[in-house]
């Protein structure tokens, strides 16, 4: 469908999925590492926010501070959510034409 100004909308949309799907295909390939405690937690996480491993110190489970424990899961998978949030903000901002990069950050 052209629109006034010669802007072609279908080929506009084509090409907006095909930027979706390649956005897609490389969030998926990105891997994140985030850890908490010092390392004594690490959490390994996809780019669609998908937590692939988490490792925990063996040291971490002889204390017996469960509730300690709990809290360095959470903050490092949060710090990989936090990671993942700016790589893809970063994809989005190199996608966009200049100027209206700094929309997404």
């Amino acid at each position: 469908m052209k629109l006034p100004g010669g802007f072609d909308l279908g080929g506009m949309m084509k090409q907006a999925q095909q930027m979706q799907a390649k956005m897609a295909e490389e969030m998926q390939a990105l891997i994140v590492d985030a850890s908490a405690g010092g390392g004594v937690v690490t959490v390994k996480m996809r780019g669609n926010y998908e937590v692939i491993e988490i490792k925990i110190s063996p040291d971490a489970v002889k204390d017996g501070d469960v509730e300690m424990l709990e809290d360095m899961v959470a903050a490092a998978v949060n710090e990989a959510n936090r990671k993942v949030s700016e790589a893809l903000k970063g994809k989005i901002g190199g996608m966009l034409p200049p100027g209206l990069d700094g929309m997404f950050g």
